[in-house]
């Protein structure tokens, strides 16, 4: 489980995450949802300790994020964050098979190298291990850093928009894989996301955040309503339901 205790996070004085407090359990795919602004990608840092908490007390599977050892917690957590520049030049099977560096720091065992293949065609990315990242198109460049995430072969995997880049059709194969990831390999998987159809259609439950705090938290069938909506986004959204399933839909 996730709890998350009054966590506080600000820059100067601009409160980010303010007195945020929620409980995320494990298994499934939890979506934070909310406009830009309200404090999602720097609420998913704090849990992944890449931020520090200005108050307040967060926890993964009962470790403190604060003060929990940097390798135990690597074995427990895995993130990837929105913007991820590299300065050196890497293979699509080096930056995977970075996912293994927190249990074989550096020297790969076998164990390790079947998980990189693993990781690498659950990803859709055989053919390309030899490929050069500047070589790849965004799409691939953005499946190859969640496939280095999957590596880590952790019990927790945060990804903030990991849609980035992404066309419609690889967008819909990306949360289809994360579904699976959830349902097959037993993980706990939360994500950042701006497309609220894509969150309701693949998610257990959504966290919709609004300056900084947060103002809804249920089920998709809860969240997918025009009063929900209207409160999360400010503006006007009609719901459809097609086959069982909500969507959202808006006018320009």
């Amino acid at each position: 489980m996730i709890r998350v205790e009054n966590a506080t996070k600000a820059y100067g004085t601009s409160v980010v995450v303010d007195g945020v407090s929620l409980e995320l359990p494990t298994g499934g795919v939890t979506s934070i949802v909310g406009p830009n602004g309200a404090g999602k990608s720097t609420l998913l840092s704090t849990v992944a300790r890449l931020l520090p908490l200005d108050g307040g007390r967060i926890s993964v599977a009962g470790l403190d994020v604060s003060t929990a050892d940097t390798r135990e917690l690597a074995r427990v957590l895995a993130m990837l964050k929105q913007d991820n520049p590299l300065t050196v030049r890497l293979s699509v099977q080096d930056l995977v098979s970075f996912g293994r560096y927190p249990h074989s720091r550096g020297r790969l065992t076998e164990t390790d190298r079947a998980l990189v293949r693993t990781a690498i065609s659950y990803l859709d990315l055989e053919g390309l291990e030899d490929r050069f990242l500047d070589e790849l198109s965004g799409g691939q460049r953005q499946r190859a850093f969640v496939a280095m995430v999957l590596a880590q072969d952790t019990d927790y995997v945060l990804l903030d928009e990991p849609l980035n880049n992404l066309d419609m059709p690889h967008a819909r194969s990306m949360m289809r894989r994360l579904r699976r990831t959830a349902d097959e390999l037993n993980k706990t998987v939360v994500i950042v996301i701006h497309d609220i159809n894509f969150a309701a259609a693949y998610s257990d439950q959504i966290v919709a955040m609004k300056h900084g705090r947060v103002c809804r938290q249920g089920s998709p069938e809860e969240i997918m309503t025009s009063e929900a909506l209207a409160d999360i986004y400010d503006m006007d959204l009609q719901v459809h339901e097609i086959e069982g399933r909500r969507f959202a839909q808006y006018y320009f």
